[in-house]
């Protein structure tokens, strides 16, 4: 018996081998089959991978970049600035704008065919000369060469559009590819000039971009917060200082686009938020009030035929500043002569309706401002609008005498109308004001009666006496600083200058002796109307300087406070009450001109102060500083009108009417008290 075979024949046995066989060998075809067909595909999967990752990737990403939305930003509204009674000063209203977005970054044909298309129907659908634009002129605004914008961002093409152009152009979109209208914030200043140059005015932001505060800003790439180069910022005064303010948010437009960046549907649209409203310590009648008295002395004193007055023939600027002596609220500021800040309307004003106006334009009461003569050379003879405060010094100058024990409130001196100092041979005589002589006076005297022989011996030489040389002069100038004088105010304002210490300069070219002695009396110290404001209002208040404030307080868009203002007290000099009436009856007997019959005390010093011009010539300065009521201060004045002649005379009387109006509009006392004639 075969048991390999199982019992089957040999036969039958090779059969079946042969069929295993033909199995096995169709199995592995298909097996082979299989791995071939699997390494076909995956070999076509790498070189497919391969060609998307090296040749139609760089495609591919582009595409998936420029694919999308893209973001333009909508300028805010600015929020408007208000006096005390919260009645506008500087408000912005609404404007159509039309805006061009291109189309495509290489073909500039689409866009100067828009060009054509935008002037016609600005020929046709507006009937002001000035609205219609030649393509040329849009090509222009179109910044086709991208010299100041991207691709992305609209170009302005023109404002103010009527309403048949607005009609025509949004009944016929189609045809206006990349065009748009959108509502835009103009810039509008009060009639009557409050404030002008306090306020400030807009400029175009890619014209203000070298400033500090937007030096920062450019930084910002977020479409909310960045600015746009064509909408209009604060380029100066209270518009500059309270910008972040202002401003408000941008809105936003998001557009859908392809890869060539054209618009391909309609915007999302987030509307922008409106900026805050600013109400200033400004009050509008004591303000306008302020303005027309130094236009009027102005007017006065140019025309003036007989002396004193006559002094003050070439005077053509003066500058005041009211401060509440408590508060240090600003209540009236003036930089005259003013202008019409509405000039600034669109954020440019052309070269020949700036160059009349371009001194007037800074405020004089804080900076160097000078008289208007277009010639430089008569410029030059001329002072500006920083002076020596002359004889409005000597308070602050009896007080260092006192404080420093130099001599005692109640010590007599001979004065005999001059003081001489310097080595024999080169003596210099100081003369009174008419070289008049007062005999025997004390420092109260002394203050009333002006005497700068007094301030000479009994400050400047026993100053010099008792610290010697170069420390006397720092001790002096310790003093200006602590109320005021050479140091910035506090203000915030910008462009605020600190004043000029030309005593340091005296001492280096003369002597310590000669920079003591005319310092004494007011000539060696040029300052601005707002400190001596400040400088006023601390002899006021016995010491404390307060921050100059002009706002009151800031309200969000709906009206509501969102942050009111504090008196802020910058540093304080404490000197004993017996001093502080030293001056104060001093300054009860000085001579002044304009306060005839007023229902209110005060006290005041004028002065005149000396400054030489090109060529030699020295002009007199009218100075002037006062505080009312006297028993207890609540408002303090300074006055500075250039080449004005004696202080009593060229500036005294616009102080005079400052009083009055803040008397009638808020109370010297506490309550308005009623206008003669008014129920």
């Amino acid at each position: 018996m075969n048991s390999k075979g199982n019992g089957k024949p040999p036969e039958i046995i090779g059969r079946d081998e042969e069929k295993d066989y033909v199995v096995r060998r169709q199995f592995m075809f298909r097996l082979n089959l299989f791995f071939f067909a699997a390494f076909v595909m995956f070999g076509i999967l790498i070189v497919r991978l391969a060609v998307l990752q090296f040749i139609d990737g760089p495609e591919l990403k582009l595409m998936r970049e420029d694919q999308g939305t893209r973001d333009v930003s909508i300028p805010p509204f600015r929020g408007n600035i208000l006096d005390s009674d919260k009645k506008p000063i500087a408000y912005s209203t609404s404007t159509q704008t039309l805006t061009y977005t291109l189309q495509a970054e290489k073909d500039k044909q689409i866009a100067i065919d828009m060009s054509v298309k935008l002037s016609e129907v600005f020929k046709k659908f507006n009937d002001d000369p000035e609205a219609q634009m030649t393509p040329e002129e849009i090509q222009k605004n179109m910044d086709l060469n991208f010299r100041t914008n991207t691709i992305s961002v609209p170009r302005r093409i023109r404002s103010d559009l009527s309403n048949r152009e607005i009609a025509y152009i949004t009944e016929n979109r189609e045809q206006f590819l990349g065009v748009d209208i959108v509502e835009e914030s103009v810039r509008n200043y009060s009639e009557d000039r409050v404030a002008t140059q306090l306020v400030g005015y807009l400029k175009k932001y890619k014209s203000a971009g070298d400033l500090t505060k937007y030096k920062e800003i450019k930084e910002k790439n977020d479409p909310v917060n960045k600015y746009l180069q064509e909408e209009t910022v604060g380029f100066d005064g209270l518009e500059y200082m309270y910008q972040e303010q202002l401003r408000g948010i941008n809105g936003l437009k998001t557009y859908p686009v392809d890869r060539t960046n054209k618009v391909t549907g309609a915007p999302v649209v987030q509307p922008p938020q409106r900026g805050n409203d600013l109400v200033l310590s400004i009050n509008r009648q004591v303000q306008l009030t302020t303005q027309k008295a130094i236009s009027d002395q102005l007017e006065v004193l140019q025309n003036a035929t007989s002396r004193p007055l006559n002094e003050g023939n070439a005077a053509r600027m003066g500058f005041a500043v009211a401060m509440e002596v408590d508060t240090g609220k600003v209540v009236s500021m003036a930089s005259m002569p003013d202008y019409d800040t509405n000039i600034w309307k669109g954020g440019s004003v052309p070269p020949d309706k700036y160059e009349p106006i371009k001194n007037f334009v800074t405020n004089g009461t804080i900076r160097t401002v000078f008289p208007n003569y277009k010639d430089p050379k008569v410029q030059a003879k001329h002072t500006p609008s920083l002076v020596y405060l002359g004889s409005t010094q000597k308070p602050l100058s009896i007080l260092i005498g006192l404080n420093e024990k130099l001599f005692t409130a109640g010590e007599n001196y001979r004065d005999v109308g001059r003081y001489v100092f310097g080595s024999k041979g080169n003596e210099v005589t100081i003369w009174n004001a008419s070289r008049k002589p007062n005999g025997n006076i004390d420092a109260r005297e002394a203050l009333a009666k002006s005497s700068n022989a007094y301030m000479s011996e009994m400050i400047g030489e026993r100053l010099l006496d008792k610290y010697g040389g170069s420390k006397a002069v720092e001790v002096w100038d310790d003093y200006m600083k602590q109320f005021g004088l050479g140091v910035l105010t506090g203000s915030g304002l910008p462009y605020e200058q600190p004043g000029v210490e030309d005593y340091f300069h005296e001492a280096k070219t003369a002597s310590n002796q000669s920079a003591l002695v005319r310092a004494s009396f007011g000539q060696l110290g040029k300052y601005t109307t707002l400190q001596l404001a400040q400088y006023a209002s601390m002899l006021a208040n016995k010491g404390k300087r307060m921050k100059p404030l002009f706002v009151n307080e800031i309200l969000d868009p709906k009206g509501d406070v969102i942050e009111k203002v504090q008196p802020e007290v910058l540093n304080k000099i404490s000197f004993p009450d017996a001093y502080w009436n030293t001056i104060y009856a001093g300054m009860s007997r000085v001579s002044v001109q304009g306060f005839e019959g007023v229902s209110y005390s005060f006290l005041r010093k004028t002065g005149t102060s000396q400054q030489q011009v090109a060529g030699g010539k020295l002009v007199e300065n009218s100075v002037f500083i006062a505080f009312a009521p006297a028993d207890k201060p609540k408002l303090a004045i300074a006055i500075i009108i250039p080449e004005g002649g004696y202080g009593g005379y060229g500036a005294a009387p616009v102080a005079r009417k400052i009083f009055d109006a803040y008397d009638e509009a808020v109370g010297l006392y506490g309550t308005p008290k009623k206008a003669t004639g008014t129920n």
